[in-house]
Parts: structure tokens; sequence; C-alpha cells
């Protein structure tokens, strides 16, 4: 007979392999088979009934488990030196787990009884079940400065490189952290600030050259005035704030909510869970629940970290770090849905039919506890037949109900018909010294897709109610093109041989028509890139003009409320349409959305435009290393100075100056949007193919200057007399500017 384990051996195994928690796999484990399978599950049940583990489909796993980001208390060092801390807000009634702190030489020294916000990893080691990274102490935030190291006889001084930093900062001998003079450094404020002389720094980071790969998002913080350092309030505030109960909420702790997000991702605002309907009023019906962090219940109107988040509007992503709205206590911790973790939310439940239609909804203020947090990728293989050990259980009873939800949602969509742009999205993977690895363009797999068709949904879902209820609100508004960037998309349309209706109210149907007559031609990129130039900007505005891109009349973002305030002004909304508490939306806010709405839409817009500084930055350092290298790409502008192309390979943006062009005068028309050579006759317009050579590549600026080898697959003539290869290319140039001169005639007598 083979020897059961005991509880603890199970419960010790279960935490040393989180990923393999079935039956099937404990008894492959402890070689248990036939029979004794029997004493297994009676053992499991045991454990289930006395509240050590808890049954999720066919797996078992400790009910609570720490957050990612977790607040602890250091103890006394041991014996060996180490430094252990204890989880302050244990929820698991389990043995407390053991938590090893791994200091940085750059973070300050800690001592017995320090309370830390640390970043958690999961590790199976004798001693310990987790090792933390130091992200701050609690109750302090000390002020970073970002500057230049001017070394000195003792220690050294930083020039900051923000325009509003005037002080320069002193630099004992023992805190330089090895900084070279000239470098770029980020520094924190050692000691509080003198009233004589200047304020003292230590140096946390060495970033080197200026224009090193590690520095490029920070310059863009700080060129574009994004609050990256959290006032000492705002920090004190969010470390008061404790795990919320489940008074006054509905217990969804029980329904199978699953996060899905990118693989990096480090918080998690919104959840899902789908079901057959089984109303017999709605056959073939779907029921979806959108769970989303409840955000509201911490950053109360008129507190600190209220005035913070508004400020700052939303939070802003670089390729190496993020600038968050609210402080990593509820960003990374209290606010975020980390599996196993019991989390307050607000959710929606919404009814749709076979045909993906949605008949009904309502909204619950809930508590809620993630059964997984998973990835795009890993839901995509497991629906596509690669189920991995943590998709596995979830396949049949989580999974596959909502691709069958989606895919209801999906019909809606395509009768519906938004906006159908093809615009590959980029994505910068860098390595760990901060050098770009690679770039890549990112899949849209179904499970994207699919988490997209739900949040719309319930966006969808809060802009209803909030309109119903006659509250207030922050609507996301998208209006229709100007006539006159319709006009211009008509003409470049026409003249790629594609026709755009026209004499009707637009509506997004005719755009996806052209796209749609465009797919899988040379013109493909063209009409994509033109259409979205042809798009008005979005912004927020509490009055409701629609949402033209997504073809839906009633539209407000409601599923992010960690990264974007406007979602958060909605939440307040939804609080107070239901009187569920005095954390709702108040009279003075109110008064002031109009003004909101236009601060947010101000501060998206600046971190759009530091995001593509960076990103420009970041792939301006990565091809500096092949200069005088070829690639193929397409114009992607005109101007009178040159020609804008985007390279197929990265999507880089450069610019091919005129001067380059050869030794011809080039005439530029601001109406059609081309240069053309008065000697040769070449016409350069947006979305020819070319080929170029890199000769310049700017990481400071993120400039690139390209050469021009090939237009349309012909060399390009240089002026003066044409020698019999270039004649092709002028007689193709000549055949362009007169069908180009034709169809500017026609459409002269159109207008007359």
């Amino acid at each position: 007979m083979t020897r059961i384990p005991t509880k603890q051996e199970i419960l010790d195994w279960i935490s040393a392999h989180p990923t393999l928690t079935s039956k099937r796999d404990i008894a492959k484990a402890f070689g248990i088979k036939g029979s004794d399978r029997i004493d297994l599950k009676r053992i499991l049940k045991e454990l289930e009934a006395e509240g050590h583990l808890e049954k999720r489909k066919r797996s078992y796993a400790d009910p609570d488990r720490l957050p990612p980001v977790s607040v602890l208390q250091v103890k006394e060092p041991d014996e060996n030196g180490d430094l252990f801390a204890r989880p302050l807000e244990w929820h698991g009634e389990g043995v407390e787990p053991i938590v090893l702190v791994l200091p940085r030489a750059s973070d300050p020294a800690l001592g017995a009884g320090d309370r830390i916000l640390a970043r958690l990893t999961v590790v199976h080691e004798e001693d310990h079940n987790y090792e933390a990274r130091l992200i701050r102490r609690i109750g302090t935030n000390p002020h970073k400065i970002l500057g230049i190291f001017r070394k000195g006889a003792e220690g050294g001084r930083i020039v900051p490189i923000d325009k509003a930093g005037q002080n320069e900062w002193l630099v004992a001998e023992g805190a330089v952290h090895g900084a070279k003079d000239g470098e770029l450094v980020e520094a924190e404020q050692a000691g509080p600030k003198g009233r004589m002389g200047l304020p003292r720094a230590r140096i946390i980071e060495r970033l080197g050259d200026p224009s090193a790969p590690k520095a490029v998002s920070l310059i863009a913080i700080h060129q574009h005035g994004i609050p990256d350092d959290f006032p000492d309030k705002v920090i004190e505030e969010a470390d008061r704030a404790k795990p919320l109960g489940l008074s006054g909420r509905m217990d969804l702790r029980d329904m199978p909510l699953v996060t899905i997000d990118p693989s990096d991702a480090r918080d998690h605002d919104d959840a899902c869970f789908a079901h057959a309907d089984d109303d017999p009023k709605n056959p073939g019906g779907h029921v979806v629940w959108v769970a989303i962090a409840d955000v509201a219940a911490y950053v109360h109107p008129g507190s600190a970290l209220d005035r913070e988040a508004r400020k700052r509007g939303n939070s802003t992503y670089f390729p190496d770090r993020v600038v968050p709205m609210l402080p990593d206590r509820l960003s990374g911790d209290l606010c975020s849905l980390h599996e196993g973790v019991p989390r307050a939310c607000i959710a929606v439940r919404m009814q749709i039919d076979a045909q993906g239609n949605k008949i009904g909804h309502r909204f619950v203020r809930g508590m809620m506890r993630s059964v997984a947090s998973l990835n795009y990728q890993e839901v995509q293989d497991a629906v596509d037949g690669s189920p991995n050990d943590k998709t596995g259980p979830l396949l049949d009873e989580v999974l596959t109900p909502l691709y069958a939800a989606y895919k209801a949602l999906n019909a809606a969509r395509e009768r519906r018909q938004p906006l159908d742009l093809d615009l590959p999205e980029r994505k910068i993977v860098l390595n760990d010294k901060g050098h770009v690895e690679s770039v890549a363009f990112r899949d849209r797999l179904d499970a994207h897709k699919l988490i997209e068709e739900f949040m719309i949904l319930a966006n969808v879902a809060a802009a209803e109610t909030l309109i119903a209820k006659r509250v207030p609100l922050l609507f996301r508004v998208h209006e229709e093109p100007a006539p006159e960037k319709l006009e211009a998309l008509r003409e470049t349309a026409q003249a790629s041989g594609l026709t755009l209706a026209k004499g009707q109210v637009l509506q997004t149907r005719h755009l996806n028509a052209l796209l749609h007559q465009a797919a899988g031609t040379d013109e493909a990129e063209l009409i994509n890139m033109s259409t979205l130039r042809s798009m008005a900007q979005a912004y927020y505005n509490p009055e409701n003009f629609g949402h033209f891109g997504l073809a839906l009349r009633n539209y407000a973002h409601f599923t992010s409320p960690i990264r974007r305030y406007s979602d958060l002004i909605v939440h307040r909304g939804l609080i107070k349409a239901h009187g569920w508490g005095d954390d709702g939306l108040t009279a003075d806010e109110i008064e002031q959305l109009d003004r909101i709405a236009t601060h947010i839409s101000d501060t998206e817009r600046r971190s759009m435009m530091a995001e593509r500084d960076t990103t420009d930055r970041y792939l301006a350092a990565y091809l500096s290393e092949r200069v005088g290298n070829e690639f193929t790409g397409r114009i992607s502008g005109i101007a009178r100075f040159g020609a804008f192309v985007k390279l197929d390979e990265t999507g880089a943006d450069g610019l091919v100056p005129v001067r380059s062009l050869g030794r011809e005068f080039f005439h530029f028309d601001r109406e059609a949007g081309t240069l053309m050579g008065s000697e040769t006759g070449l016409l350069i317009s947006i979305g020819q193919r070319v080929t170029v050579r890199l000769a310049q590549a700017s990481p400071v600026t993120g400039g690139l200057e390209f050469e021009m080898l090939n237009l349309e697959d012909s060399e390009l003539p240089r002026g003066g007399a044409p020698s019999k290869g270039k004649r092709v290319v002028r007689r193709k140039a000549a055949k362009a500017k007169h069908k180009a001169d034709k169809l500017n005639r026609k459409l002269v007598r159109k207008r007359r």
C-alpha cells in the first residue's frame, strides 16, 4: 500500500508547485494510484473544510496569497545578517508567509520595525516563500532629482536638467554611488532640507551618457512637465489606506472572474466572466460580468490623492517605466485585482442575446477575488488547443464561455461597423541595460479583441445608466471628420483609383468600404494612414456628441480608474446614482466638469506626445548602429523641405531632405500633398514605395535622416540631362503628373 502523505506535506507541495494543483498532479507527485486515491480525496476534502485549501474547478490552491505589491514590517536581522519581514495584511488562515528582503546597493538602510512598500516575487526556498525589493519606506517620500553630476573634491553636485529645478544639490562622498563627472544621474533627497546652503541628495541610479537609452524616458518626462514625484501628503494618505471589507457589498468572491492583460502588466483593473444565460426568454443568450477596481472607495473627492490624480489626469507609459496616476500603494496593491486576493470592485452584469445585442444590465458594488491573472497569449493558446497548467483547469468553465460571448458580440460589431483601421501597434523590447533589443509589431489576437469588446460594452452600460438616472458625467467624444479633411481623403482615394461615397451623411461603414477596397493592394497603407489623418481627436466632454469611430451614441470611460481620471469621475457618478455611499460625485465636481474635461483631455495629449518622443528616441538609438544600411518603406508625409518615410521593419519615421534629391528645384503642392521636380518631372506623393539609405540617426533628438535610392522600384533622376535609366522614371513621373493634373481639372470643374 502506498504511503498517504500528511496534510502538511500536501500543503507544502502545493505551495512549492502553484501551477500543478489538480488532484491528478498531487496524486502523481506522491505516487498515489488506484484505490489509494480515495484516501487522498478525503484528505483534500478535510483541508478544504478546514479552510487551508479551496477547490477551484478541478484544482486546489491556498485561498489567499500576498499581492505582488505589499506592505511589510522589517524584522531584526538574523544571525547571518539576512533581513526578513512579515506581511501586515495577510488574509490567509494558514501559516503566515516568510519574506526575505533583498536590498540594493542604492537602498537606504532598513531597521527592525520599519514599514515598507515592496514588490514581491514568489520563490520556493527552504526558509522563505517570497523575496522583496524595496519600493520605499512607508511614510517617507524622498524628492527625486534628475540631473548631471559634477564631481568635486569631496563628493560633488547635481545640476538639474529640469528647467523648474533652480537649485543645485550637494552630494556627499559616500552618496555618489560611483557616478562619474558629466553622467546623467537619478537621485533623491538625503535628509531634511536645511535653511542654509544647498540641499543634499543621494544618487540612486547612474544613467550614464545623457543620450543613453535609460535616460530617454526620464528626459521626456521632464521636458513635457509630467509630474512624477508624489507630494508627501499624497503618499501619507495612500499609506493610511487599508483593504476594504464586505460590508455593504455584494459577495462575488466565488465567481470565477479572471484578469487578462499583457504579460508584463503590473496592475490589473478589470476582470471578466461569462456564462450561458439561463433565462428562457433569452435562448442562446449570454451573461457577461465585468468587474472594475473600486478606486473611488480609496480616492475621495477633494482629498490630496484626488487633487494629485486630477493634476496628472492619467498614467503615462514608456517602454522602460510607468508614471502612474496613483501611488504604488493603490495602483499596484489595494486597487489592483491580483490573483487570489480579495478586492473591492464595481461590477456590471450584462445580458446579451444570441445576436450580441445588449438587452439589459445592472451595476453592483462588490467584493471579488480573481481566480487567475492571465495574459493574452496564454489565453489564446488555450482556446486554440494548447492550454498550460494555469489555463487548462479554466478552459471549459471560464475561457470557452468567454469566447462564446465574444463571438456573439463580434457579430453585433460587424453589424454596427465601427471604424476598421489596419494599423499595427509597435512594441519596443528593452534588455536589462535599457538598450533596444528588438522592435516588433504586436499580434492582434482574438483574446485582445475579446477584452476590448467586453470593455466597450461596459463603457456603454455606464453611460446609459448615468443618462437614465440623470447624473452628470464625462463622455468620451469622437466627432466625425471635418469636411475639408474628408474631401482630402476623397481626393486621395480617387487618385488611387478607389471611391469614397459622397452626397450622404457620413457613417463609419462608408469609410470601411473604402478600407476594404484598398485591402491587399499597394494602396492599403496609404488609405489607412490617410483615413487616420482625416479623423478628429477624441476628447472628454460633459456634453454628449457621440463616438463616431466606435459608431456609438452613448459612450463613457468606466473600465480603467487606476490610470484615467475620467473613469474615476464615472465611478463616482455611479455611486451617486445608486446611493452606495458618501464617496460619490459631489456638487462641486459637477460644477467643474467642463474644466476637468478640458484639463484631462490636455494631459492625455501631453502623455501621447511624451510617449511618441520617447519611442522616436529609442528607435533612433536602435538604428544608430545601422547608419549606411538600406531599408524599404513608404512615403508617409510631404512638406516643403522634404518627404517623410515610414520604414517597414520598425515603423520608424525619418526625413528625406529636399537638398538630398538632386540639383533641381522641387515644387511643393500643399493641396495635392506632392513634391515635383522642375527638370525631371519626378512626382513624390504619400503612399509611394521607396528604398532609402539611413544617413543619420540622432538618439538625443530622435531624428532620422534618409537618402532616397529608389521610388516605386525605379532609380531616382538627379536633375540635368536624363540618362537612359532615368527616362523610365521620367516617363512614369510624367504619366503620374498627367493623371494628377487631369484629376485636379475635374475637381475644379465640379467645385464650380
